[in-house]
């Protein structure tokens, strides 16, 4: 007979455990123990259940309790119960503490896991009540027990638990075009087909804020530029029509004039057709602002997933070169740089400008002057970041600049670096499609386990760590990397299968479920009925496996992080080269789009150190942070010039095709050297990295709107208030107050250093 155990492992029958329970229920009773009566009672449970091939062991507990009752001692039966219950009062302990301190608005970790979410309003509240009610579910119920050990043990992490019984996907590249062209229906009523660009900007947010709900992760606009441009000619339409109606003239042939560019002229000084046209186009430019102003604050302020968050959103764009693309383009960088309220930085959306040669990165490019722009943008207000559409990972053989729906060829990312493009279920394309899960892989656990095998394996005895360097004999390191390339392969193994159970989970969903995404928004999903399995159409989403703590990981098997020594550079790239490998193998497994990520770790990132400082120990250069360095990213804390940092980790980007990000972080105020951001492209360029962004500081003052690049601003010099706003970046999105930060992310925070150089430091191999 099996039993069914409370966290759902299921282990055979052992009467040993019943008579072991009764007896010290009996211990707690002034009869004292009746080993007899104990072994009687067992004996006779047993046999209650011989017939079946299962049972749990809450039945078992309450025959235990009904057998007690039958004899003379029937105080241990009470014994019995008071001790049952004590031992799940223990077991919801924990449940308890945390509940406690979510009623609190207590500051922890569990709270601040998110720090998009506030966890203290009561929607927030709820949220994290079920949260942490949903992810013991999971645990029990919905991994299997090698995932599950995997997990406990600080192998793996699987992202977004909670959300895990609901089916629901990470994120989608949104085809915005779909909604502006057709409309969409959500809950009572529809809306019906854009024909002006202030509807396409509304409709643009309420479909991203219904969709979200629908959805753990974020979504991105993928070409938002090429999907509202023919909303500018449809307004330049109208408002000739309003002239023309003003001035009683007939222009109705004016109504398909082609401007060369939207771009606002004083009237003054101009006659006829001329004057006209130019305050058509006047009033245009002025309708477009105020349209991106509109998507800019409703992505601030639009709440979904219960009212609590604003919608995770991201914004490609860059690449329209006809006229009404730029004037979108120009229009949404500069209500960027102007603000939301009281002049404040937008948080969301998050902006990827895609740069391109032949349309915005020479000066002889059509999008130059936007580029320009750009980067002035960027120095201000942090965005938009800057996606290599000329990185070689990124080329569509498709790609031709007379296509006017190019776009649907160019790769396109969310903010905080999720990337999809290839495709063996369909087009290559980013557009429909978005990630389906992602497990992440600790590689310095991996890596410490390893090197005290192979000391073992080797006969020598060490302290790992930074400058261990010295005591690894070359039988040494043969042993740790052969031994932590065999770690690499189990727990790969282990989280690629955990990855397509949840895939084969998700597709028991039926279309009905995501009303919106399934209705056209994820690819092929128009062809679905409502109560049609979603199978056929998630099989072009991607599941993402990532890692983190490369440079720890390498400083463990070599002594030294990968910025720092040649040898741990070149093992590096040997790791992810082989991670990359396995993942290509994955895919032909299971037929699925499977990719390595360059994990994005928020909530992650001081798990993994505690679990791991906890059993090791500090090691230095190690668990001796609160945190793991995200990724393959050289450590905050390492001083290095921009150029070096960009040599180290370039060459993982091609290698991690499910996302990475490429960080510098500027010292000074970048307002007045927006060449600075042009410097950082360049490198981008130059080391054919995938995407980028530039970090740096804005301090604002809440009362007056006052802004320098002080980070340690206290008090307004203007007007004295001491409400001081400092923005600051975390995992690719803007957070507009660290309090929401958890204890790792803060301990990185004030761990990071500027890259004040953009000329060449060479590894030094020392």
């Amino acid at each position: 007979m099996q039993v069914i155990k409370r966290d759902g492992r299921v282990v055979e029958f052992n009467s040993e455990r019943i008579v072991k329970a009764i007896t010290l229920a009996m211990s707690q009773t002034p009869g004292g123990v009746d080993i007899d009566l104990a072994n009687k009672i067992a004996s006779s449970v047993e046999k209650q259940f011989e017939d079946k091939l299962q049972t749990t062991v809450y039945e078992i507990q309450d025959a235990i309790e009904k057998k007690l009752m039958g004899t003379a001692r029937k105080e241990v039966a009470q014994s019995y119960i008071t001790y049952r219950y004590n031992r799940d009062v223990a077991r919801k302990s924990k449940t308890r503490e945390v509940f406690i301190d979510i009623i609190g608005a207590k500051a922890n970790d569990i709270t601040r896991e998110n720090a998009n979410m506030n966890a203290d309003t009561p929607a927030g509240m709820m949220m994290k009540f079920a949260s942490e009610t949903t992810k013991p579910f999971v645990d029990d119920f919905l991994l299997s027990k090698e995932t599950r050990e995997a997990v406990k043990g600080g192998y793996i992490h699987v992202h977004d638990k909670d959300y895990y019984p609901t089916k629901s996907l990470t994120c989608l590249q949104h085809p915005l075009d779909k909604i502006l062209q057709n409309g969409f229906k959500a809950g009572h009523g529809a809306s019906r087909p854009a024909k002006r660009i202030e509807t396409a900007s509304i409709l643009g947010c309420i479909s991203m804020e219904t969709v979200q709900n629908e959805m753990h992760g974020g979504q991105a606009i993928p070409a938002f530029d090429f999907y509202l441009a023919p909303y500018v000619k449809l307004t330049f339409k109208e408002e000739v029509k309003k002239v023309a109606d003003i001035l009683g003239k007939d222009l109705l042939h004016l109504e398909d004039y082609q401007p060369k560019d939207y771009i606002k002229k004083d009237l003054k000084g101009l006659e006829g057709e001329e004057r006209d046209i130019q305050a058509a186009i006047n009033n245009t430019v002025n309708r477009v602002h105020q349209s991106m102003e509109a998507f800019i604050h409703n992505m601030n302020t639009i709440h979904s997933r219960g009212g609590n968050q604003v919608v995770f959103s991201s914004i490609n764009y860059g690449t329209d070169t006809s006229p009404e693309g730029r004037c979108i383009i120009r229009e949404i960088l500069l209500s960027t740089e102007r603000g939301v309220g009281n002049n404040e930085t937008p948080i969301f959306p998050i902006q990827i400008w895609k740069k391109k040669r032949g349309i915005n990165y020479l000066p002889e490019d059509r999008n130059y002057d936007l580029y320009k722009l750009a980067c002035r943008v960027t120095a201000k207000r942090f965005f938009p970041n800057f996606l290599n559409l000329d990185a070689s990972f990124n080329h569509h053989e498709k790609w031709d600049i007379n296509d006017p729906k190019r776009y649907e060829y160019e790769c396109a990312t969310m903010g905080c670096r999720t990337r999809v493009f290839e495709n063996r279920h369909g087009e290559k394309t980013s557009i429909g499609r978005g990630n389906l899960s992602f497990t992440t892989l600790n590689l310095p656990r991996m890596a410490i386990e390893a090197a005290y095998e192979a000391q073992e394996k080797v006969g020598i005895k060490f302290e790992l760590g930074r400058g261990s360097e010295e005591f690894m004999t070359a039988a040494y390191k043969k042993a740790v990397k052969k031994i932590f390339m065999q770690k690499l392969e189990q727990y790969a193994e282990v989280g690629a299968k955990q990855l397509y159970d949840r895939y084969r989970f998700q597709c028991t969903a039926i279309a009905k479920q995501f009303p919106l995404l399934m209705s056209g928004l994820w690819n092929g999903s128009e062809e679905l009925k409502e109560y049609d399995s979603v199978e056929p159409v998630l099989k072009q989403g991607t599941l993402g496996l990532g890692f983190i703590g490369l440079a720890e990981c390498l400083t463990v098997l070599t002594g030294k992080h990968h910025a720092e020594l040649e040898e741990s550079q070149k093992l590096g790239l040997e790791i992810i080269t082989e991670l990359r490998d396995m993942v290509k193998g994955f895919s032909e497994k299971y037929d699925l789009n499977y990719s390595v990520l360059a994990t994005p770790a928020e909530g992650l990132s001081g798990r993994f150190t505690k679990i791991d400082r906890k059993q090791y120990g500090v090691i230095l250069g190690v668990t001796d942070r609160e945190y793991y360095t995200n990724s393959s990213h050289v450590p905050v804390w390492y001083k290095c010039t921009a150029e070096h940092k960009a040599k180290v980790e370039a060459p993982y980007h091609d290698l991690t095709r499910g996302g990475h990000i490429f960080y510098i972080e500027l010292d000074g105020d970048a307002t007045h050297n927006s060449e600075t951001i042009e410097a950082v492209v360049d490198l981008m360029d130059k080391y054919n990295m995938g995407y980028g962004s530039v970090n740096h500081t804005r301090s604002r003052c809440m009362h007056c709107g006052f802004e320098n690049a002080d980070a340690n601003l206290k008090v307004c010099p203007a007007c004295g208030s001491e409400e001081i706003d400092t923005i600051q970046r975390i995992t690719g999105y803007l957070v507009g107050t660290t309090s929401r930060w958890n204890s790792g992310k803060l301990s990185e925070l004030k761990d990071r250093v500027t890259h004040s150089g953009l000329d060449c430091d060479e590894i030094t191999g020392a």
